[in-house]
């Protein structure tokens, strides 16, 4: 292979893996992400968030309960930045938000089921357990290294929402409903995947254009290439339509309503309703199967719209559209190059290697488990059939744990959003310690997986536990110090 076909290589697996991940996987789940962040920003009280997940609430119900919010979440680590900024600018401490934002993707209800049905029970519950302690702990060190930012930032959202008064019943359902339609198009279950009823839409030719997509951007379900079905042809489209309708319509929307927001709100709900449904392309034309999430997303999409016309206020409406459509313009372009970086990583990394790097409990093989979850990305659920494909080439458990925490929780892509809300110093610490901490669990539970008694293994980690939480104390009492030096100077 010459250079300019690695090239070429490389750039159609850029734009393959970008292309499949709009297809597949942006609409039914970060289009809702991205209004539901608005919507905390513009709708929700900073007191109403900082009762229970500010910097100053009390830990026992910040951080079980930041924990608790992301578990009924089915999100990958690239939809639950939006959330995670909506919390965080709204005043949520950055502890509680950090927890938030590790738990969501790493041990949702949904990825454990899954990982329990696929792999076996043993590794889901290792999951849930390490991820709650080492999620709980990363946040508690998180807000510990950065408690003066953590107070400054509190400040700003203190100035930045004053004079807001108690959360309006009406702006509280309507979260309620955004969230809905989250979980109506990202739950698998059978009430919401079966089909109901079925349409043929006589197109000539839709069986030789999937193949010619398939062409394009190939499918195999045991190498993670998800491809890009007629449907996802449709959808790319759509979004396409949806960022210039926006552009027009949502980037001046403080200067009033115009036919373009309309457009642009109705293509987002066209669009929502497209990827609900399936789509079967054949010689006779085109399926259209009306699933059960068709018409929780129908549902949900006509109750938003019934509130947003007859109980939001015109300020409440503008105000969450220009919101959310901030979000968009913040995170979806870094979004969009870290999915594209991140199909070229994935042309130059064989899976073939992790028998070689990631078959024993070492500590090298589970930092190799660390890095493959980084640069060979796959959303939500998708990390459960591929970590299997892992197992199958010689991957120890171990490794594997460490690969099924880090997949769903890091990613290129996440990584560079996420340094736009919070900034890169405390972003590259955040990722050394979700490297540091799914490693540790990799060993821990490997170690369990070669025979180490659990006793023992238990008391180790009570131990570190232990350990940690004295540092943590020792830093905390320290900050404290400095702290009230500083006030002292101040008042003299």
């Amino acid at each position: 292979m010459n250079i300019g076909e690695f090239l070429l290589s490389l750039l159609n697996g850029g734009l393959g893996n970008l292309a499949a991940y709009l297809a597949a996987h942006v609409l039914l789940c970060l289009v809702p992400a991205f209004y539901i962040a608005g919507a905390m920003t513009a709708l929700i009280p900073k007191e109403s968030v900082t009762r229970f997940l500010g910097r100053n609430a009390p830990k026992w119900i910040a951080y079980p309960g930041a924990a608790l919010a992301g578990s009924v979440l089915a999100v990958c680590s690239c939809t639950i930045v939006p959330l995670f900024a909506g919390i965080y600018k709204k005043g949520a401490g950055l502890g509680p938000a950090i927890t938030f934002l590790f738990f969501a993707p790493a041990a949702n209800i949904l990825a454990l089921v899954y990982t329990g049905g696929v792999i076996g029970m043993d590794l889901a519950f290792a999951r849930l357990f390490l991820s709650l302690t080492f999620g709980i702990g990363i946040g508690m060190i998180m807000a510990l290294i950065f408690s003066r930012e953590d107070m400054a930032h509190d400040k700003e959202s203190d100035a930045m929402f004053a004079g807001q008064g108690q959360m309006r019943r009406v702006a509280l359902v309507f979260l309620l409903i955004l969230v809905a339609l989250l979980l109506a198009g990202t739950f698998k279950v059978g009430l919401l995947t079966n089909s109901y009823s079925q349409i043929t839409l006589p197109i000539a030719g839709m069986d030789r254009f999937q193949d010619f997509l398939y062409g394009l951007v190939p499918y195999d379900a045991s190498k993670g290439q998800e491809g890009v079905t007629a449907q996802g042809a449709i959808l790319i489209g759509l979004i396409i339509l949806i960022g210039l309708a926006s552009w027009k319509g949502l980037d001046k929307i403080h200067e009033g309503f115009t036919t373009w927001t309309w457009i642009a709100m109705g293509l987002v709900g066209l669009t929502l309703l497209t990827a609900a449904v399936g789509m079967s392309p054949h010689a006779g034309g085109l399926d259209v199967q009306f699933t059960g999430r068709f018409f929780g997303v129908l549902l949900a999409i006509a109750v938003l719209i019934w509130l947003m016309f007859k109980r939001l206020s015109e300020d409440e409406l503008r105000d969450w559209l220009w919101e959310s459509w901030r979000f968009v313009k913040q995170i979806f372009p870094l979004l969009v190059g870290g999915v594209f970086a991140v199909g070229v990583i994935r042309v130059l990394i064989q899976p073939e290697w992790i028998q070689a790097l990631a078959g024993q409990n070492t500590i090298l093989g589970n930092l190799a488990g660390v890095l493959f979850g980084v640069f060979m990305y796959f959303p939500t659920l998708v990390e459960v059939p591929i970590a299997n494909m892992f197992l199958s080439l010689g991957m120890h458990r171990g490794p594997l744990l460490a690969y099924l925490m880090a997949d769903p929780e890091l990613s290129l892509q996440s990584i560079l959003m996420i340094s736009v809300i919070i900034g890169r110093l405390k972003t590259w610490t955040y990722v050394g310690w979700v490297a540091l901490f799914s490693t540790l669990a990799g060993l821990i539970y490997g170690a369990w997986v070669d025979g180490t008694p659990l006793g023992l293994l238990a008391l180790y980690l009570a131990a570190l536990l232990t350990v940690l939480g004295l540092a943590l104390w020792l830093v905390g009492l320290r900050n404290q110090q400095k702290m009230g030096a500083v006030k002292a100077a101040t008042t003299d």
